[in-house]
């Protein structure tokens, strides 16, 4: 059969190679344009303002009970630091008040964070459990981030805010994801990471992320500026993930690499063991689940008091965030022995484990200091730089507990400041290489994965 002939073959595959980037093009144009987006546009700044502001308080309400946990309340009891069995009560209280949030109050008391950074936005219903849920229980030491709460912060407001203005479910999702990338972006150093975040998490191409991804860079750069402008002000911290201050500059060179590639890699197989750890406990927890989370608590506490016991530190070290501990760690690397590190990273671990599937809270901060803290203990290899391991450790932890090595990338650029322009090739290939590790390794469903990711729309129903 031969092919027709004359203007019947004409069609689709007739036009010229540049009709279709034309066409979405002007798509994209009359998207941008339209009074709709416009207004959208404004909706996502004025939205900054009041998330920021929640964010701030949020911080810092976090901080202060924080201090009062592990240094007013020991000094007042007569110890100059905390003693090693301090973790222990501690992290009991935090099962004992989370146990009830998790079981009876609407959304949980916000996802699993073993699930990833933010998943779906929190509805309106679910935010005040999340709220109550890291509030009552990061100061006392759950070794977790407040990454996580924020964005449901973010999230559940920009839903409330649309609800009652009764927007079209597509501008609420996109509100909703504006909001959660404001939070984010307010304890990440400004609104380049979390867009970077959002770009990879959400998967999108083209003039679809040129639509989700402006809302999202002028709600972010707003809040970021409100925050740290409000910060400024009051005096207060304002606990960003920073680096003050960050070991000489050295250029990396060929033995950097050369140990620098197997450290990442083992980055990438410690944190996703942890990982699976995580998900174990997720089903150890279904049944039982007030019971089995107080217990989960405890074990948590247990760890922390190991590590104190073993090293003769302070637990504080263990528990928490990490940010404290990150920052001392890159400004006094030598402070710690190779054995105080590996107890770190051991002890530390086992309790991120277990609270990944168990408590709430965030999983990136942990994660970033066991990457910083392994890189440092290898960074007594021959010709191994305590710099390049700083910043190579941030980058391959990022990646493999995200699983978006750009935005890790992105990330440890960010942490290590000036002296990240020499360290960007070995922080690249760090992040490629524990990503690619992680993934290999990693055995939990694509679509589980995925569904956790940032960016994420939110389902039919956002309050469940």
């Amino acid at each position: 059969m031969t092919a027709p002939e004359g203007p019947a073959a004409e069609g689709p595959a007739a036009e010229p190679a540049n009709a279709v980037p034309a066409r979405a093009e002007q798509s994209l144009r009359r998207t941008l344009l339209s009074p709709g987006y416009l207004l959208l546009l404004l909706l996502c700044v004025l939205l900054g303002v009041p998330i920021a502001l929640a964010c701030f308080f949020f911080v810092s309400l976090q901080h202060e009970l924080q201090h009062w946990v592990w240094t007013s309340l020991p000094e007042a009891a007569g110890y100059g630091a905390p003693p090693w069995w301090w973790p222990l009560p501690a992290l009991v209280l935090a099962g004992l008040i989370l146990a009830p949030i998790v079981t009876r109050m609407p959304g949980g008391g916000g996802h699993l964070p073993v699930n990833g950074l933010g998943g779906a936005p929190v509805g309106p219903k679910a935010l005040p459990g999340a709220v109550l849920a890291a509030l009552a229980t990061l100061p006392l030491g759950v070794v977790l981030g407040p990454e996580a709460p924020l964005m449901a912060v973010g999230s559940g407001l920009a839903l409330l805010a649309v609800r009652r203005a009764r927007a079209d479910p597509k501008a609420s999702a996109i509100l909703a994801t504006a909001g959660s990338t404001a939070a984010i972006s307010t304890i990440l150093g400004g609104p380049v990471a979390a867009a970077v975040l959002l770009m990879e998490g959400a998967g999108l191409a083209g003039a679809r992320m040129a639509a989700l991804l402006l809302p999202c860079l002028l709600a972010s750069a707003t809040g970021a500026l409100v925050f740290t402008g409000f910060g400024q002000w009051t005096g207060l911290d304002i606990g960003a993930l920073s680096l003050p201050q960050v070991p000489p500059s050295t250029g990396p060179d060929a033995a950097d690499f050369l140990w620098g590639v197997p450290t990442a890699a083992l980055i990438a197989v410690l944190i996703t063991l942890a990982r699976a750890l995580g998900r174990r406990t997720v089903g150890w927890t279904s049944h039982r689940t007030a019971v089995r989370t107080v217990l989960c608590a405890t074990a948590v506490g247990v760890c922390i008091a190991a590590y104190a016991l073993i090293t003769g530190r302070s637990p504080a070290e263990a528990a928490l965030s990490g940010q404290a501990a990150l920052a001392q760690l890159a400004a006094h690397p030598h402070a710690w022995s190779v054995g105080a590190l590996v107890a770190l990273v051991a002890c530390k671990g086992l309790a991120w484990g277990i609270a990944l599937g168990s408590l709430r809270g965030g999983p990136i901060f942990p994660s970033v200091l066991l990457g910083t803290a392994t890189a440092m203990a290898c960074s007594g290899l021959p010709g191994f730089g305590v710099t390049p391991a700083l910043a190579l450790g941030i980058s391959a932890a990022a990646a493999a507990v995200t699983g978006l090595p750009l935005a890790s990338s992105v990330l440890a650029v960010l942490l290590v400041g000036r002296d990240a322009h020499d360290q960007m090739p070995l922080i690249v290939v760090a992040s490629v290489v524990s990503f690619v590790v992680a993934q290999v390794i990693r055995r939990s469903p694509p679509e589980t994965e995925a569904s956790a990711r940032p960016g994420a729309a939110p389902e039919a129903e956002p309050d469940r």
